[in-house]
């Protein structure tokens, strides 16, 4: 239900009749991806500024406004009284558009409304205002050299970072503005260079901007380590307890939130001394972002250019996430379309070779025949591969590792070899098991994924990487990021590592509080990716994504995949 709210109008007498005044409110800096520099730039509103109230009014105006609005108030002001410039006001004061002088060249009808919520919510964020909407109807009189200052109260999550958002229509989606938040007062305010816009406070929960803080040495300059903020990205932190700033850049990762669940930032000593003594070893600390690097796909705090959407935007044609325990499906994209497995099929592999009880560490001697079978689908040169020669001996697991760390496609046949069952009767026990647990539209020719022929959907590869890691050997060896083993007759040492960058650097895992329990990485002509993990409730996630077009792409859609779950999930 909207309440009925009449526009604040704070008038001032003055030179014979009633004026419309307001105060002075911080600047903003303008542009990029500058969310905020401390108020250092921009240009100020001049003080005192008004406007002859006799050309204010209150009126309904439903025609412009969406049916979920009740009411809409409006200011009418000439050209002469425009152009002096003018603030509006909720009675509450939640909401404050300050119009400098010289935005409007002309006669305006501004129109003021809070509107239902009925717009497609933002999947990563928490709307912590109402939606309000402003209108000045003629676009041709707005100088948007001149951008309107917008304040805003929210209510509530003053320890997380929060930006003002306007509705874009065109993109279904919430574009963010260069915003600066003030948590103690929970105001957040921001300019904006729009004669019509729908507007609201968001925050992100999984990003902090009130905690704790240690030091450690690195640079020994003005920097910090951050698990939320990108390197690059600029922060004014201040000390609560003294009030005492310094301005940083991130250029390190950290601290560990699994083991220091409350410290938001390591400020290198240089920069912890300007606002503490080292002595006091953990401080007190508040953030303001100043400006945010984007990362490596182009996202400035995992939002994109594309603006923050009611699902995660997946640009691989087929995907899904789903609930390890219960199989419900948390996301899906054309998820029963039949696509190329590459890769992804070596983990039936596993699966079949690990059904005949194996001892992982027997020993076994590579027979180059085991690599021949790759050629028939691959040049040599293409074919991922271990480096061992006709009658090297190693260990059943230096074979199993290959296969799920380094996908290395000998390494397959070199188990399908050692297994004991003929090639072609493995290959149909990969079937008959994939048939098994329903996944029928699943298909292999050979062991590996070099065959184009090899197939399934991410629907029941979900369901395969359900039931295959079961296997807790599985679990370990899929996860390793560095396998490290020297041949036993050649005295050669191997170094393997794994293919999915999210196990290698584990910086994902750590900056969303989550372990990685499982992966396996495809790629033929196209990349595939699935990456199980489990949330900090013990809450296990399956995610899978086909056929995106560059490594980067699959990564970026897994990821966004895993965090959609996370908050499906709770």
């Amino acid at each position: 239900m909207i309440k009925n709210w009449k526009l604040l109008l704070t008038f001032l007498c003055a030179l014979g009749g009633l004026f419309l005044t307001f105060s002075v409110l911080p600047a903003l800096a303008d542009g990029g991806v500058v969310f905020d520099d401390g108020g250092v730039s921009g240009t100020s509103v001049a003080e005192n500024v008004v406007v002859r109230a006799a050309s204010a009014s209150t009126t309904t105006a439903p025609d412009i406004l969406p049916a979920s609005s009740t009411q809409a108030f409006s200011i009418n002001l000439d050209a002469a009284a425009a152009v002096q410039g003018f603030a509006i006001a909720t009675p509450d004061n939640n909401f404050n558009a300050i119009f400098p002088p010289q935005s409007l060249t002309g006669a305006v009808e501004l129109n003021v409304a809070q509107l239902s919520d009925d717009f497609p919510a933002p999947w990563k964020l928490q709307k912590l205002s109402p939606i309000y909407q402003f209108d000045l109807g003629d676009n041709s009189v707005y100088n948007n050299k001149l951008p309107t200052t917008l304040t805003i109260k929210y209510s509530g999550d003053s320890a997380h970072y929060k930006r003002i958002y306007f509705f874009d229509k065109n993109l279904q989606s919430w574009r963010e503005l260069p915003t600066t938040d003030d948590p103690v007062n929970n105001i957040a305010t921001a300019k904006i260079s729009l004669s019509y816009a729908q507007i609201a406070v968001f925050s992100d929960p999984s990003i902090d901007v009130i905690g704790k803080a240690s030091w450690y040495s690195y640079k020994k300059g003005d920097f910090a380590a951050s698990e939320d903020f990108p390197k690059g990205s600029k922060l004014r932190v201040t000390n609560t307890d003294n009030n005492k700033s310094v301005d940083i850049t991130i250029n390190d990762f950290g601290p560990d939130r699994s083991q220091f669940p409350d410290r938001i930032l390591d400020l290198d000593k240089v920069a912890f001394n300007k606002i503490a003594k080292k002595g006091a070893g953990i401080i007190s600390v508040r953030i303001q972002p100043l400006y945010v690097a984007p990362d490596a796909q182009g996202k400035v705090l995992g939002v994109s250019e594309q603006g923050a959407m009611a699902a995660p935007n997946i640009q691989a044609p087929s995907a899904i996430a789903i609930n390890e325990k219960t199989g419900a499906v948390l996301y899906e994209k054309n998820a029963d379309q039949v696509m190329q497995l590459a890769s992804l099929s070596k983990l039936v592999a596993i699966k079949v070779f690990f059904d005949q009880h194996p001892s992982l560490n027997k020993v076994v001697t590579y027979k180059k025949q085991d690599e021949l079978y790759n050629y028939q689908y691959c040049p040599k040169a293409e074919s991922a591969r271990l480096t061992v020669k006709d009658g090297d001996k190693l260990t059943i697991d230096n074979l199993v590792y290959s296969a799920l760390v380094a996908s290395a496609n000998n390494a397959v046949e070199s188990l399908v070899r050692v297994s004991g069952i003929p090639r072609d009767k493995f290959i149909a026990e990969m079937n008959a098991y994939t048939a098994s647990i329903g996944a029928t539209s699943t298909h292999f020719i050979e062991p590996t994924g070099l065959s184009p022929q090899n197939v399934s959907t991410a629907r029941e590869y979900a369901i395969i990487t359900r039931d295959a890691f079961k296997n807790p050997i599985i679990q370990k060896i899929s996860t390793t990021p560095k396998y490290i083993f020297t041949t036993i007759n050649t005295k050669k040492k191997h170094t393997l590592t794994n293919t999915n960058s999210f196990i290698r650097d584990g910086v994902f895992a750590a900056s969303n509080n989550l372990k990685i329990t499982g992966s396996k990485t495809g790629y033929l002509d196209k990349h595939n990716l699935m990456t199980r993990v489990s949330n900090a409730k013990g809450q296990g996630i399956i995610a899978v994504d086909f056929g995106a077009d560059t490594g980067m792409e699959t990564l970026q859609d897994i990821q966004e995949l895993i965090q959609y779950g996370v908050i499906k999930m709770k």
